[in-house]
């Protein structure tokens, strides 16, 4: 196996491995809302590394915060999605724009831009996976799945300003440090 990809797979061990304290700690809980910083290490996966990776660095993360916080339940593997669509739609944006020979980092509006977008993307995968376990579990109510949705949403895009305020400088000090590696 090459160097650099020995390399990566580190780096992408340790992202996933900060997503658990990142989401469980450093996170403050507002009604139904948590804001936390558990996607910064999926926002960062998605610009220095692409898809794959940060699909893997979300799913990995959020599968341990899952057995952590809730246990072993039916719906377990439902709730890797919504963290994997956000790995997912950052990936994409940034593999897009390397096809043109830019990082979407250095695009600064077009990254807040991704990330928001994303962040929907996360909020309404949530908000069908908690509706899906709300029916298959027998507590479904449609105040308790939908009643709080556009306030979801509004802090999830406030959420994902924040992360790719941080994202951003982290990922041109990791590419300054060894480019190589990196998407």
């Amino acid at each position: 196996m090459p160097k650099m990809n020995v390399r990566r797979m580190c780096y992408a061990a340790l992202l996933a491995a900060m997503y658990l304290p990142l989401s469980l700690y450093a996170a403050v809980q507002v009604g139904n809302v948590r804001i936390s910083f558990g996607s910064l290490p999926v926002v960062i996966a998605a610009l220095l590394f692409g898809p794959v990776d940060a699909v893997i660095v979300a799913m990995v993360g959020e599968f341990f915060k899952q057995i952590l916080t809730y246990g072993v339940t039916y719906t377990t593997v439902l709730y890797l999605i919504p963290p994997a669509l956000r790995g997912l739609a950052v990936g994409l944006g940034a593999l897009a724009l390397r096809g043109r020979g830019q990082r979407l980092e250095e695009r600064r509006t077009l990254c807040y831009a991704v990330c928001i977008a994303a962040a929907v993307c996360t909020t309404v995968g949530n908000t069908l996976v908690n509706w899906l376990d709300s029916v298959l579990m027998g507590y479904y109510f449609p105040g308790l799945i939908l009643g709080d949705f556009a306030w979801r949403l509004v802090v999830g895009m406030i959420n994902a300003v924040v992360m790719s305020s941080l994202a951003i400088p982290l990922v041109k000090a990791l590419r300054q440090r060894n480019a190589a590696w990196s998407l």
